[in-house]
């Protein structure tokens, strides 16, 4: 009979711990979940969105690596260029100085605005 019991509280205890295990997970989920919030948070604070209106002088990032003998020096812009559309999702349409559209949609962070 004392077997029978003790193996009845040693199943009970492995019950108690199981659920101990899964309020565990739970809260660790919970804390993970407050800490991406902060994280959001602090990041969100430091961003300042880009915004370009058409007719905006920007410059261009130049993406493509030129072997270049300047090296380091090289230019990292190219422009001035002149922003002719803005869409919805950060893409922009330029166009040069003398009129001439660019062939390629360029996404909002490549460029920079142009102070003249």
């Amino acid at each position: 009979m004392e077997a029978k019991l003790e193996e009845a509280e040693w199943v009970q205890t492995r019950l108690d711990q199981l659920n101990l295990i899964e309020e565990k997970r739970l809260n660790a989920i919970c804390h993970g979940q407050l800490y991406q919030k902060r994280l959001k948070k602090a990041f969100e604070k430091k961003v300042h969105p880009r915004e370009f209106r058409e007719g905006d002088l920007v410059l261009k990032k130049i993406l493509q690596v030129q072997k270049d003998r300047l090296g380091k020096w090289a230019p990292i812009y190219e422009g001035p260029f002149v922003v002719k559309k803005v869409f919805s999702g950060g893409a922009l349409i330029l166009t040069n100085m003398d009129g001439k559209d660019l062939l390629h949609l360029v996404n909002s962070d490549a460029v920079k605005k142009y102070y003249a």
